[in-house]
């Protein structure tokens, strides 16, 4: 990170005695708009978080990266909106139905955060079909960690399979009231089944499970092809400014 600028986020009224400190990135590249740029603020590393205080942070719009907590913070531009989905008012479009109903040979099963070899490999074909030349391409053994596991956040990794063979991991925050989707990573060649669709149904039906009241599925950009998917889960709220706003198309 460069050009950091410290801000902090006020804890008082959100039931912490202290304010956490932000730091901002300079400029750069959108990832999800040509031509527009943007810059990333993020609590400071050096804060000890906890689940509570990430769910906190859920609600006022941060995401987390590995250990990082950030939200977008560009000059000009609020294209980035959170996106969740509050699962017992969730009802399933007829192509989610046959989806959930095309996988229902799947065996799913929930295991640590920790790092396995198997998962490893098929996230990295996963990578290599999905983003081959972009800056997740190739990763390594390290940056697969970073990017997926926190040590102070409660996280699964569900492992989707098909006749005993890995297809699919959907990893997962749990939190005290949400569960969060940190990442869903899929064996290409099984692209027909629209597993990713079906990892979101899965979480949503294992929060409703769990007693949770939303499932986090991150930005949303009205403007963006490969964000788009997430709108097609409905109703969903958005957060919109400070306060999240009901979408029900």
């Amino acid at each position: 990170m460069n050009d950091h600028r410290p801000g902090d986020v006020n804890q008082a009224q959100r039931g912490f005695p202290h304010r956490l400190a932000l730091y901002a990135t300079g400029t750069h590249d959108c990832p999800y708009l040509d031509d527009r740029p943007a810059r990333t603020a993020f609590v400071d590393p050096g804060t000890s978080l906890t689940p509570g205080i990430y769910s906190s942070l859920l609600q006022q719009g941060f995401r987390r990266s590995g250990p990082y907590v950030y939200r977008p913070a560009c000059p000009g531009c609020s294209a980035c909106q959170s996106l969740r989905i509050p699962v017992a008012a969730f009802r399933p479009a007829r192509r989610q139905r046959r989806c959930w109903n095309r996988n229902a040979d799947l065996t799913v099963e929930a295991e640590p955060a920790e790092f396995r070899e198997e998962h490893f490999q098929l996230y990295r074909r996963y990578m290599a079909h999905r983003h081959l030349g972009g800056s997740m391409d190739n990763p390594t053994r390290e940056s697969y960690r970073q990017f997926l596991i926190a040590d102070w956040c409660a996280t699964e990794f569900h492992t989707f399979r098909l006749d005993g063979a890995l297809a699919a991991v959907a990893v997962t925050d749990v939190l005290p009231n949400a569960l969060s989707a940190v990442y869903t990573f899929f064996d290409p060649e099984l692209a027909h089944r629209s597993l990713g669709t079906y990892g979101i149904l899965w979480q949503i039906g294992r929060a409703r499970s769990l007693g949770l009241d939303y499932l986090h599925l991150g930005y949303w950009v009205a403007g963006s092809r490969k964000m788009r998917y997430k709108a097609d889960f409905t109703p969903h709220e958005i957060r919109v400014g400070n306060h999240w706003l009901w979408v029900d198309p």
